[in-house]
């Protein structure tokens, strides 16, 4: 860590705290008032029904929620940068973060996007036909833009990453062991909510409904920690 800039270690540290905080904040409030992530799996008429009774506040939670990742994209790169004259793979590690990244954005906006305007068609008819059709719009498009995107390629490349910088941090011995493993326990508990998605489409497929809550608070309090050491590192 030494061979690290001090001001890059600070940098690194404080977006990588920065983010995962900001996005806990949005998270929490969508748990409150969305009941998310639950909600995700329920029938399209419901999901819409609950979202246009949340209002404009609701769809400024979901684009909050979609952007306030953005300090993490900074931390990627100055972490790629940091290693990728010790580390072979460390290019290929900062661009797998980064697509990671910003397809779990595309995939959160259309809640602020696109959600909006099929909540609002299916609420101002009766018409079963047209409830229909617009039920298989959402479910198309959530099956897309969510679960493909935003689910399954962003928290594979997000796991991805994660794998490949803390075996980083392992070999040059930038940070404590248990914060190594810390993130190797994040990631594959984080693995296990794929089994989640496949589920949506294999309904006999096995699922551990707490993997994805689980797996996304610990990867989110390791990269907490990781910024604390790079600051702590930055102190001393």
């Amino acid at each position: 860590m030494e061979t690290i800039h001090p001001m890059t270690r600070k940098a690194i540290g404080l977006l990588l705290i920065s983010g995962a905080v900001m996005i806990l904040i949005p998270y929490t409030l969508l748990t409150i008032n969305f009941d998310y992530p639950a909600i995700l799996r329920e029938d399209a008429g419901v999901i819409l029904t609950r979202f246009q009774e949340g209002g404009s506040l609701l769809i400024i939670t979901w684009w909050a929620f979609a952007l306030v990742g953005f300090p993490l994209l900074g931390a990627y790169i100055l972490i790629g940068q940091a290693l990728e004259s010790r580390i072979f793979y460390a290019r290929i590690a900062t661009t797998i973060g980064v697509i990671s990244a910003l397809v779990q954005i595309i995939g959160l906006l259309r809640w602020t996007f696109v959600v909006p305007v099929l909540a609002k068609n299916y609420l101002a008819t009766n018409n079963q036909a047209v409830r229909e059709s617009v039920e298989i719009t959402f479910h198309t498009m959530h099956q897309f833009a969510g679960v493909l995107l935003g689910e399954h390629l962003g928290q594979l490349f997000t796991i991805a990453w994660t794998v490949m910088v803390a075996t980083a941090f392992l070999r040059l011995g930038l940070l404590a062991n248990w914060v190594v493993v810390l993130g190797y326990a994040a990631s594959a508990i984080y693995l296990l909510a794929q089994a989640e998605l496949f589920h949506t489409v294999i309904p006999a497929f096995p699922v551990w409904d707490w993997a994805g809550f689980v797996g996304s608070t610990l990867w989110l309090l390791w990269l907490i920690v990781v910024g604390i050491s790079f600051l702590r590192l930055n102190i001393k």
